[in-house]
């Protein structure tokens, strides 16, 4: 089996102004003026913002805290144990493009306010994504007897976060979605992810 990579852009819903505050640490200031300020920042990142995802399906198989796809493996109990009683799962890769970096870039030099802002729209941006994506693929799995469960990145527990390189070779990510890793495992665009989903299949009751 060959393992195929997708692509897909997805729409993002409407910001949560409230949780970019959050992530912000923000939200027992001046709420008013605030708010003015995320706005404007809301405004100038609207069309700076695209959500891209590329993934594989890959067949799973679990040996003690071994953790085994298609082409690549890894040893994590925590991994192992998220995918207990899965026989595949779908390794995706997800971002909102470099445009809000380079806005980041650009505050940061004239106003820390706006580039806190920004930092927080992204996390809340990229969130958004990888929760409307999974959500789309327990949508599409469901039909097949599949439950999607929820998602697990590299470097969490006990995964190890260079995991992250042999991820970027199976969805070929760079020339899919423009999403790097440099030598020191951080992802440019900033504001992404990578993640594994586990399916499981559904029990019938007859």
């Amino acid at each position: 089996m060959s393992l195929v990579v997708q692509r897909r852009i997805l729409e993002l819903p409407p910001v949560d102004q409230r949780e970019v505050l959050r992530y912000a640490q923000a939200s027992g200031l001046d709420e008013l003026a605030l708010l003015e300020r995320l706005e404007e920042v809301c405004q100038e990142a609207a069309p700076l913002i695209v959500g891209r995802v590329c993934l594989v399906e890959s067949p799973l198989r679990l040996n003690g805290d071994e953790v085994s796809f298609e082409g690549l493996s890894v040893r994590s109990a925590n991994l192992g144990k998220a995918l207990g009683g899965c026989s595949s799962a779908v390794l995706f890769g997800a971002t909102i493009g470099l445009g809000l970096d380079r806005l980041i870039a650009k505050y940061g030099r004239i106003s820390p306010l706006k580039a806190l802002f920004c930092q927080a729209l992204g996390a809340e941006r990229i969130e958004a994504l990888c929760d409307g994506f999974c959500a789309q693929l327990a949508r599409e799995k469901l039909p097949q007897g599949l439950r999607a469960r929820p998602r697990f990145s590299p470097g969490y527990g006990d995964c190890p976060l260079d995991f992250q390189k042999s991820l970027f070779l199976i969805l070929d990510a760079p020339h899919q979605i423009g999403l790097s890793l440099n030598g020191s495992l951080l992802m440019s665009p900033t504001k992404s992810v990578t993640a594994i989903v586990g399916l499981e299949k559904l029990e019938t009751s007859w």
